[in-house]
């Protein structure tokens, strides 16, 4: 039999999106096609959709938009290309389904091609009418994230449509953390870190080694015991030699950190539909974090990170699926199996 390949539209804000469609990918038995922005040559590249002012927050300030979308902006050359990019691939390619991580408009494009859709829920507030929209004409929803960390509004049809997928990250380097190594993680979906913050907390803490991966700003005066190393190509070995881990409750950076099972200082950014205050809530109440509301006085760093290594390993561990890539890549080519014998029972 040939398969009828897996799409995977893979959107381009922030980084846990490709991540987690490349570890799927590498591991499924069934044919992947990558779809998305600034791929080249590593699937189907679209035109950028974002605003020419740069700024993205996923909704655009259309008045007539209808509810059922959230980003539709109006005579768009990048939104024009891409819908026809993806419109022709479906028709030329007859995919088995199309896992949509994430995207209202395109779950909704490809539902009206006819294709079996599985939209990768991620965690927050989803109740407005283009979320539900989504949820309802797909035929299943992947939830990157334990059950346990699911917000308690959320309604119990959406739970049963749900297949929970913890721990869908790349193999966890296997390191012994250094205890007295801090790490302070910056991710891409939102501004760069404090630099001169970071430097006051270091200086608070001076028999800690502390690193920071990501972007920062400026700070003219660097504590000896402070390293700004940028943009890394591996951030799982960071994280695994790290003693304790400060950042963000972006789905990436969650998983990563669940999957090393390190201590844990979390900071939410906010972001449309609360999706990271959601992740930070169900982290502080199930004891697999300290979740702060702003970055701390300099003061008040020494008992932070005693009180998160204090912290028991195993509220993180439970979390996490050390299987979990291997789980949806079973599932999704176990989805795709059933969508072609039910639409395409000769092939």
């Amino acid at each position: 039999m040939t398969h009828r390949p897996i799409g995977y539209y893979v959107h381009h804000h922030g980084a846990g999106h490709r991540a987690r469609a490349k570890a799927i990918a590498a591991v499924i038995d069934w044919p992947v096609v990558l779809l998305g922005t600034g791929l080249d040559t590593a699937g189907i590249d679209l035109c950028d959709d974002r605003p020419l002012s740069g700024s993205f927050d996923g909704v655009d300030e259309t008045a007539s938009r209808p509810a059922a979308l959230h980003y539709a902006p109006l005579d768009h050359e990048g939104v024009r290309s891409r819908v026809a990019k993806i419109a022709q691939w479906i028709a030329t390619a007859r995919p088995a389904l199309l896992v949509v991580d994430v995207s209202v408009e395109v779950a909704m494009l490809a539902r009206l091609a006819s294709v079996t859709t599985i939209y990768v829920r991620l965690n927050g507030d989803r109740s407005d009418v283009a979320h539900l929209d989504a949820f309802r004409g797909a035929t299943a929803l992947l939830a990157p994230f334990h059950r346990d960390l699911e917000m308690p509004s959320t309604p119990l049809w959406i739970r049963n449509k749900s297949r929970y997928l913890p721990g869908i990250t790349p193999t966890t380097p296997d390191h012994l953390a250094e205890d007295n190594r801090i790490l302070v993680v910056i991710g891409r979906g939102g501004p760069p870190g404090d630099g001169p913050a970071i430097a006051q907390a270091a200086r608070a803490c001076p028999n800690m080694q502390w690193r920071v991966i990501g972007p920062v700003t400026a700070t003219a005066d660097r504590p000896a015991n402070l390293d700004l190393a940028g943009w890394v190509n591996d951030p799982a070995q960071e994280i695994a030699r790290a003693g304790l881990i400060i950042g963000a409750a972006g789905d990436g950076l969650v998983s990563a950190v669940l999957a090393a099972n390190r201590p844990f200082l979390c900071i939410p950014e906010d972001r449309p539909f609360n999706e990271q205050l959601a992740t930070a809530h169900g982290l502080g109440r199930l004891n697999a974090a300290v979740v702060l509301d702003t970055w701390p006085s300099p003061d008040q760093w020494p008992g932070l990170i005693r009180q998160a290594k204090m912290l028991p390993p195993q509220c993180r561990k439970r979390l996490h699926d050390r299987d979990g890539v291997d789980t949806a890549a079973r599932w999704l080519a176990g989805m795709a199996a059933a969508a072609v014998q039910e639409l395409d029972p000769v092939a």
